[in-house]
């Protein structure tokens, strides 16, 4: 749940949290010639640089995103403090804070453990907007300076769509020039998806399962097409009734590696039963990702906390 400092959203969210659970169980936590002569060997050694149809590698080396490794973010929209924690400070800043805070987890990680930034691209929005859509886009080059940031220090980057009354794969082309990018993946919000008449903040929206394989479809093509390694497709969730259909997900695209990502906030036993339900009837292919929120969570877990949970979360983000 995204905290908008409107008392209306937190209300919803806990109305919300547990609504509709389905049956059905989780997937596991485990988703030369001897002959030649020394200067003709020496022209035979392979060049060091890539071949062009070689993926180019992640962070932390090879092109698969798990299970060699787990990931902690810096969640928020660049300049806006009220939206979550990366917007309190600048790139570089931004850099050096996900940097220390992912060393915190270190000690409970037998992966590596990634350092990222959640960067919210389009937000939703009380007002429609020149486009009626009531979401906000920011442009490619207000962007940058933190995918460059990141990209200089090995930072993984996830770009989170908020799209109002738009669609997800509207919006996600929108940012094709950077999705090519080979460490930056994509996050879709269904809490903000509206229909139409629906606005910000007045309900909890949602998505069908078929706007979702459409955005993946194309997310897979892009990455395949322009041979990336495996790129982020991470679903927030916090209420059953926000993703429709959820056990139509397509994810069996090996370009992408799913993660639904338990959004809410509160007390320690109001997250672990979010985290625990929205595991029942979870599609085969998608690991479990964990928010921590500084000032919503009453109290906020711990680095150790957060690792201890069950299954481990595979992408822990920080609003």
């Amino acid at each position: 749940m995204r905290s908008r400092s409107v008392p209306l959203a937190s209300t919803l969210c806990a109305l919300l949290l547990l609504s509709g659970c389905g049956g059905g169980t989780p997937d596991g936590d485990d988703v030369a010639d001897g002959g030649a002569s020394a200067s003709s060997s020496r022209s035979a050694e392979p060049s060091a640089t890539p071949s062009p149809t070689q993926p180019e590698e992640l962070i932390g080396g090879g092109t698969q995103l798990f299970p060699d490794r787990r990931f902690v973010a810096l969640y928020g929209h660049p300049g806006t403090p009220g939206l979550g924690a990366l917007g309190e400070q600048g790139p570089e800043e931004s850099v050096t804070r996900v940097k220390e805070l992912a060393k915190s987890y270190e000690p409970y990680s037998e992966e590596k453990v990634i350092p990222a930034f959640e960067i919210i691209a389009t937000t939703a929005s009380s007002e429609p907007g020149p486009d009626g859509n009531y979401s906000t886009e920011s442009t490619v080059d207000q962007l940058k300076p933190y995918v460059e940031a990141a990209e200089r220090n090995d930072v993984y980057v996830v770009l989170d769509l908020q799209p109002g009354q738009a669609d997800f794969l509207t919006q996600a082309t929108q940012y094709e020039e950077l999705l090519k990018h080979p460490n930056v993946g994509l996050a879709l919000d269904p809490e903000w998806r509206l229909a139409p008449g629906q606005l910000p903040l007045q309900q909890i929206g949602s998505v069908d399962a078929a706007e979702i394989n459409k955005t993946s479809d194309w997310l897979a093509t892009l990455t395949r097409d322009n041979r990336l390694p495996q790129k982020t497709m991470l679903l927030h969730q916090f209420s059953m009734s926000m993703i429709e259909n959820r056990e139509a997900i397509n994810t069996q695209h090996p370009e992408l590696a799913f993660v639904l990502h338990a959004d809410g906030h509160g007390t320690p036993d109001l997250k672990t039963g979010t985290w625990n339900a929205l595991q029942e009837g979870l599609p085969k292919g998608i690991r479990m990702a964990w928010k921590n929120f500084y000032d919503e969570d009453t109290p906020m877990y711990t680095p150790q906390q957060t690792f201890g949970v069950t299954p481990k979360p595979w992408f822990v983000s920080y609003q």
